[in-house]
């Protein structure tokens, strides 16, 4: 009772990590029993054997809520309106590569994107936790996405998010966890959406998640890594080594599997809490004011700008999810306040959410290009879907409120830098004849 109690009053900094936490994930032992885990870093070897690449980190670029590819990559200007919508094509830096003309910026570096039209999806459930599973694990969902929709939590057993076998397989980073998350973790428990943890690759291999916010741009920080009053360097170097002398006792008292896994989270938190290049890679501040005003100095501009200097440290995997404006735009919208544009989805991309697009993410690209950092860093925007080819959402009054519901059938994925060229379309063959384009 004695070491319990011990456990949890003194462990709380090196327990509470916030790298998704054990319910999100199990213990690579037992994923190992399972053929999961080992599927996993098979499947990666064999991709390494097949040809290595340039890049050598990758930034994800994750626009929650399911921005409409039809209106920023794929525009029908020759469709019906009722299908395209009032937004024009305009002319890029790369021959045959048309954006949506409320991208300028963007359109300045379009020599550098490559855009993946038309990606296929098989998820057919048609809503945000499938649709974020199959585009981070690249698995289709299991049934229970049908059956429990916004409900089917994360589980132990799911597939891997791709960033974190991205970590795993890579050396481990000097001072700073090999896969990190920023501004935040999608969504809010206890509807926390499924596919961005390690699951059955093991807990160990969870992304350390970065916390921003709206009103503090500037600002990020990692909840697991900060002390309690009182707690310094000596005092985590004291507790480390009882811990140590402990670990004997407290480790009988749970099961072998389940204690390899708290050892390896304990060592990643000491390791980290006792660097002092941990933190100094996420202040933001320490970039010039000119640079920070490219970016744009929103939470989400910021982000894609600690993304660069996360890159710039070595670590292989970042990734950042949007960070949604509810307050703002959640009834403009008929959204959350991001890219679920079920209502207004015209304004709502001119107005808001496309200038901070377009500002933020063609800054990214041009800081890489100009630092030389591009070629050896994959950039990708994906979502979890895509929007309804045709204009009308019935949750918005229809054709008068002018939105796009959800469309997990298609979507368009960019790509700037590592092996992918720039300036061109690759448009993936696809079975238009099973995809009803008359939706709804």
């Amino acid at each position: 009772m004695l070491t319990f109690q011990f456990r949890r009053r003194t462990m709380l900094v090196a327990s509470g990590l916030g790298f998704a936490g054990f319910q999100f994930g199990s213990p690579s032992a037992a994923a190992s029993q399972s053929g999961g885990a080992e599927g996993e870093r098979a499947t990666v070897a064999q991709s390494a054997a097949v040809g290595g690449g340039r890049a050598r980190s990758t930034i994800l670029f994750f626009l929650c809520g399911g921005s409409s590819h039809i209106d920023l990559w794929d525009l029908k200007p020759k469709a019906p309106r009722e299908y395209r919508g009032p937004f024009e094509p305009v002319a890029t830096t790369a021959p045959g590569v048309m954006l949506c003309e409320h991208m300028p910026l963007l359109a300045q570096q379009a020599h550098h994107l490559a855009l993946l039209r038309s990606v296929r999806g098989t998820v057919n459930t048609n809503d945000h936790h499938a649709g974020y599973y199959y585009n981070l694990t690249g698995h289709a969902p299991d049934p229970s996405f049908l059956t429990l929709g916004n409900d089917r939590r994360p589980m132990p057993d799911d597939w891997p998010y791709m960033g974190t076998v991205v970590a795993a397989r890579r050396p481990k980073h000097a001072s700073l966890p090999n896969a990190i998350t920023l501004p935040h973790k999608p969504s809010q428990a206890p509807y926390t959406r499924p596919g961005q943890f390690a699951a059955r690759l093991g807990v160990e291999h969870d992304p350390l998640y970065l916390q921003g916010s709206l009103e503090q741009p500037l600002r990020f920080h990692a909840p697991a890594l900060e002390l309690q009053p009182g707690m310094d360097g000596a005092r985590i170097e004291s507790r480390h080594s009882l811990l140590s002398a402990i670990d004997s006792t407290w480790r009988e008292a749970e099961a072998l599997i389940q204690a390899k896994t708290w050892t390896r989270q304990q060592e990643r938190a000491f390791s980290l809490l006792q660097s002092a290049g941990s933190t100094g890679a996420f202040d933001v501040s320490q970039e010039p004011e000119s640079l920070r005003q490219r970016y744009g100095q929103t939470v989400n501009g910021m982000s894609l700008l600690l993304a660069r200097r996360l890159v710039e440290a070595g670590v292989p995997f970042v990734t950042v999810f949007w960070q949604e404006d509810e307050k703002r735009l959640a009834k403009k919208c008929a959204s959350a306040g991001g890219w679920d544009t079920h209502g207004n989805n015209f304004n709502c991309l001119r107005d808001d959410l496309l200038p901070e697009f377009d500002r933020g993410f063609s800054a990214l690209i041009a800081d890489l290009a100009d630092r030389g950092l591009l070629d050896e860093t994959l950039v990708m925007v994906t979502s979890e879907m895509g929007r309804t080819p045709k204009i009308g959402d019935p949750r918005s009054g229809g054709a008068s409120g002018a939105g796009r519901d959800h469309w997990t059938h298609c979507l368009t994925d960019v790509l700037a830098g590592g092996e992918f060229g720039a300036g061109r379309l690759m448009d993936p063959v696809i079975d238009w004849a099973n995809i009803p384009l008359t939706s709804r």
